[in-house]
């Protein structure tokens, strides 16, 4: 066989594989887009809050306030996402988590929010894990991927033109043609054209898989270096202190806030234990999980022990936290998000377009043979 035969050959039964898997994971992408959009519309009663000239509340508050509503729960994470919208308390147990929503400035208890039923996260587990166990599911969506890679990587070797007469007919479709002539030039045209974007999807998509993309990722930007390194948190004594103290997360809040004045989304890590320290984080856009700055505290007086802003951090650490928002296009904001919407229901179809071809040519082999006629005796 030649080499495009074999790249056709490969591009074939790998699409065969991989292709449900490579639909779902594009069609839950999709969906997921623009979640936050469309629960600041159909939820904005517990999402959006009216802006007030005043601070916010501190985490101790919204945190005791949630420990009334859900004693047996413990508390994570205090997470504060804009002067219009609601604080989040996030609480766990050993039977589920929960979401707790608050008006920043009153303490309002506005809504509990539980993952496992709610839609959008569904949609985002089902696009990671196939809502199978984590280890087992990540894994095949991990490998489903990397084979999509191949595919589109495969697919451009065998749609690139061999004569510059055939360039024009490789860019166009032609709609005048049978529905089947339609459907492979819309399987080959789209998938040149979306080439280049669903790779960068893919890649960054492969780093929620496996830490060793985010690790190349890192090394590839930084020109080597160490990950584990840079990101590091900061050891304490803890024979120093007898427990962690309420105050040092609020001072640890207020301190934070000082030093990003301009940020407008912030979180604190509550500590679950003597040994962890206070660690919260500042982001200059709402809903964008882009250009943190991360700041360490003592659990006992609330003391800063280390800072690591964005324009500290190194390129590749950058780029790495920055994944998330090119998955996603928030990168770009809206328009990103469009992007990253319309790449992913192109790719979708791939599977489905491709399958047609593939049927098309296997029923059209099989009604050839059957015309063929048996040799005379």
């Amino acid at each position: 066989m030649g080499f495009k035969t074999q790249i056709r050959f490969l591009h074939k039964w790998l699409g065969l594989i991989s292709g449900l898997i490579v639909f779902i994971v594009c069609i839950t992408g999709c969906i997921f887009c623009f979640n936050d959009e469309i629960k600041d519309i159909t939820r904005k009663e517990w999402r959006l809050v009216e802006p007030q000239n005043k601070p916010f509340l501190m985490p101790s508050v919204l945190k005791e306030k949630a420990k009334e509503i859900v004693p047996k729960n413990k508390i994570s994470m205090v997470a504060y996402y804009g002067k219009n919208r609601s604080a989040i308390v996030y609480t766990y147990s050993d039977a589920e988590n929960l979401y707790l929503y608050f008006n920043p400035y009153t303490g309002q208890y506005l809504k509990t929010e539980n993952p496992k039923t709610d839609f959008f996260i569904i949609v985002e587990y089902i696009h990671l894990y196939l809502l199978l166990p984590d280890y087992i599911g990540k894994h095949i969506i991990g490998g489903a991927t990397i084979v999509f890679i191949l595919l589109l990587i495969s697919g451009i070797i065998q749609w690139w033109p061999k004569r510059k007469s055939d360039i024009k007919r490789s860019f166009t479709i032609k709609w005048n043609a049978k529905w089947r002539r339609v459907n492979y030039d819309w399987h080959n045209t789209s998938g040149f054209y979306i080439a280049l974007i669903a790779l960068i999807l893919a890649i960054t998509g492969l780093t929620f898989t496996y830490e060793w993309v985010g690790d190349g990722i890192y090394k590839t930007f930084n020109f080597g270096g160490d990950k584990a390194a840079e990101t590091k948190t900061p050891v304490i004594d803890t024979t120093k202190f007898k427990s962690i103290s309420v105050t040092a997360i609020g001072k640890a809040f207020v301190q934070t806030m000082k030093l990003q004045p301009k940020a407008e989304m912030f979180f604190v890590m509550v500590p679950q234990q003597k040994t962890d320290i206070v660690s919260t984080g500042a982001y200059p856009h709402t809903l964008r999980y882009d250009q943190q700055s991360n700041y360490y505290f003592h659990p006992s007086d609330g003391k800063l022990i280390q800072s690591q802003t964005f324009d500290k951090k190194t390129l590749g650490l950058q780029v790495v936290e920055m994944n998330y928002g090119i998955h996603t296009g928030q990168v770009l904001d809206l328009p990103g998000k469009i992007i990253a919407f319309t790449v992913s229901l192109l790719a979708s179809a791939l599977p489905v377009t491709g399958f047609v071809i593939w049927f098309g040519r296997r029923k059209k082999s099989k009604k050839s043979k059957k015309n063929i006629k048996k040799p005379l005796k």
